[in-house]
Protein backbone atom coordinates (compact mmCIF):
# COMPACT_ATOMS: atom_id res chain seq x y z
CA UNK A 1 0.00 0.00 0.00
CA UNK A 2 3.00 2.56 0.97
CA UNK A 3 4.34 1.45 -3.04
CA UNK A 4 1.31 2.46 -3.97
CA UNK A 5 0.94 5.58 -2.55
CA UNK A 6 4.42 6.70 -3.56
CA UNK A 7 4.19 5.67 -6.82
CA UNK A 8 1.09 7.78 -7.12
CA UNK A 9 3.38 10.96 -5.43
CA UNK A 10 6.48 10.58 -7.03
CA UNK A 11 8.13 8.52 -9.46
CA UNK A 12 11.59 9.13 -8.16
CA UNK A 13 10.50 7.77 -4.55
CA UNK A 14 8.77 4.59 -6.34
CA UNK A 15 11.94 4.19 -8.27
CA UNK A 16 14.20 4.43 -4.76
CA UNK A 17 11.38 1.93 -3.04
CA UNK A 18 11.13 -0.38 -5.75
CA UNK A 19 15.24 -0.72 -5.25
CA UNK A 20 15.17 -0.97 -1.77
CA UNK A 21 12.04 -2.74 -0.54
CA UNK A 22 14.12 -3.42 3.12
CA UNK A 23 13.42 0.14 3.68
CA UNK A 24 9.61 -0.44 3.70
CA UNK A 25 8.28 -0.64 7.56
CA UNK A 26 11.56 -2.46 8.73
CA UNK A 27 13.19 0.54 10.28
CA UNK A 28 11.73 1.88 13.74
CA UNK A 29 11.73 6.05 13.46
CA UNK A 30 13.21 6.01 16.79
CA UNK A 31 16.02 4.65 15.78
CA UNK A 32 16.68 6.91 12.74
CA UNK A 33 15.37 10.23 14.51
CA UNK A 34 17.30 12.27 16.86
CA UNK A 35 15.66 11.80 20.35
CA UNK A 36 14.02 14.93 20.30
CA UNK A 37 11.84 14.44 17.16
CA UNK A 38 10.73 11.57 18.21
CA UNK A 39 9.58 12.83 21.76
CA UNK A 40 7.66 15.62 19.03
CA UNK A 41 5.95 12.45 17.65
CA UNK A 42 5.06 10.36 21.03
CA UNK A 43 3.40 14.61 22.02
CA UNK A 44 1.09 13.94 19.67
CA UNK A 45 -0.67 10.71 21.14
CA UNK A 46 -3.59 11.00 23.54
CA UNK A 47 -2.52 9.29 27.04
CA UNK A 48 -4.05 5.69 26.80
CA UNK A 49 -2.18 5.51 22.78
CA UNK A 50 1.20 7.09 25.22
CA UNK A 51 0.82 4.39 27.53
CA UNK A 52 0.38 1.57 24.41
CA UNK A 53 3.13 3.45 23.01
CA UNK A 54 5.59 2.65 25.84
CA UNK A 55 4.69 -1.41 25.67
CA UNK A 56 5.27 -1.79 22.08
CA UNK A 57 9.21 -1.92 22.67
CA UNK A 58 12.27 -1.04 24.53
CA UNK A 59 13.53 1.65 22.63
CA UNK A 60 10.00 3.61 22.87
CA UNK A 61 9.83 2.55 26.32
CA UNK A 62 12.96 4.37 27.30
CA UNK A 63 12.33 7.49 25.21
CA UNK A 64 8.36 7.85 26.49
CA UNK A 65 9.80 7.13 30.14
CA UNK A 66 12.67 9.10 29.92
CA UNK A 67 10.99 12.12 28.74
CA UNK A 68 9.01 14.63 31.70
CA UNK A 69 7.84 16.53 28.90
CA UNK A 70 4.91 13.75 27.14
CA UNK A 71 3.49 13.21 30.55
CA UNK A 72 3.65 17.08 31.74
CA UNK A 73 1.02 18.37 29.12
CA UNK A 74 -1.33 15.17 30.29
CA UNK A 75 -0.79 16.32 33.62
CA UNK A 76 -2.40 19.81 32.76
CA UNK A 77 -5.52 18.29 31.97
CA UNK A 78 -6.10 16.30 35.28
CA UNK A 79 -4.79 19.68 37.49
CA UNK A 80 -7.28 21.18 36.44
CA UNK A 81 -9.02 19.18 38.31
CA UNK A 82 -6.70 18.23 41.51
CA UNK A 83 -4.91 21.39 41.50
CA UNK A 84 -3.84 20.84 45.19
CA UNK A 85 -2.53 17.19 44.57
CA UNK A 86 -0.69 17.66 41.52
CA UNK A 87 1.12 21.38 43.44
CA UNK A 88 1.78 19.37 46.12
CA UNK A 89 3.36 15.97 44.08
CA UNK A 90 5.10 19.04 42.59
CA UNK A 91 6.74 20.80 45.35
CA UNK A 92 7.46 17.07 46.98
CA UNK A 93 9.73 16.75 43.67
CA UNK A 94 7.64 13.78 42.07
CA UNK A 95 8.08 13.65 38.72
CA UNK A 96 5.26 14.27 36.00
CA UNK A 97 4.62 11.05 35.06
CA UNK A 98 4.19 9.57 39.14
CA UNK A 99 2.16 12.86 39.47
CA UNK A 100 -0.18 12.08 36.49
CA UNK A 101 -0.11 8.31 37.89
CA UNK A 102 -1.31 9.69 41.09
CA UNK A 103 -3.90 12.00 40.28
CA UNK A 104 -5.31 10.67 37.26
CA UNK A 105 -8.02 8.56 39.03
CA UNK A 106 -9.08 10.89 41.12
CA UNK A 107 -9.39 13.50 38.55
CA UNK A 108 -12.01 10.95 36.77
CA UNK A 109 -13.64 10.34 39.76
CA UNK A 110 -14.35 14.34 40.91
CA UNK A 111 -15.39 15.20 37.22
CA UNK A 112 -17.91 12.49 37.45
CA UNK A 113 -19.17 13.24 40.71
CA UNK A 114 -18.96 17.28 39.56
CA UNK A 115 -21.10 16.58 36.71
CA UNK A 116 -23.88 15.14 38.57
CA UNK A 117 -23.44 11.44 37.82
CA UNK A 118 -23.68 10.27 41.32
CA UNK A 119 -26.46 12.98 42.03
CA UNK A 120 -29.30 9.74 42.09
CA UNK A 121 -27.46 7.24 44.20
CA UNK A 122 -29.64 6.64 47.38
CA UNK A 123 -27.56 3.79 48.84
CA UNK A 124 -23.47 2.88 48.86
CA UNK A 125 -24.72 -0.33 47.42
CA UNK A 126 -25.78 1.55 44.26
CA UNK A 127 -22.37 3.33 43.85
CA UNK A 128 -20.44 1.74 40.60
CA UNK A 129 -17.45 1.01 40.72
CA UNK A 130 -14.33 3.19 40.79
CA UNK A 131 -16.52 5.86 41.77
CA UNK A 132 -14.76 6.28 45.04
CA UNK A 133 -11.33 7.27 46.13
CA UNK A 134 -9.67 8.95 48.44
CA UNK A 135 -10.30 12.78 48.46
CA UNK A 136 -9.57 15.15 50.72
CA UNK A 137 -11.39 17.71 52.39
CA UNK A 138 -11.63 20.75 50.29
CA UNK A 139 -12.54 18.53 47.03
CA UNK A 140 -15.85 16.88 48.91
CA UNK A 141 -17.00 20.23 49.94
CA UNK A 142 -16.26 21.18 46.20
CA UNK A 143 -18.79 17.96 45.21
CA UNK A 144 -21.33 18.84 48.19
CA UNK A 145 -22.08 22.59 47.16
CA UNK A 146 -22.24 21.10 43.45
CA UNK A 147 -25.26 18.59 44.58
CA UNK A 148 -26.86 20.82 46.83
CA UNK A 149 -26.80 23.30 43.73
CA UNK A 150 -28.84 20.47 41.26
Amino acid sequence: MLREYVSTRNSDAWVFLKESPALIGQQDFTETLPAEMSVRIFSELDLRSLCHASLTCKQWNNIIEGSDHLWRSHCMTVLSVCRREVDGDRQDGLSWKVTLVRNYQKGCVKRRWLKGRYSNIRCAEDLPPNSMCPLDVETWGEILEAELDR
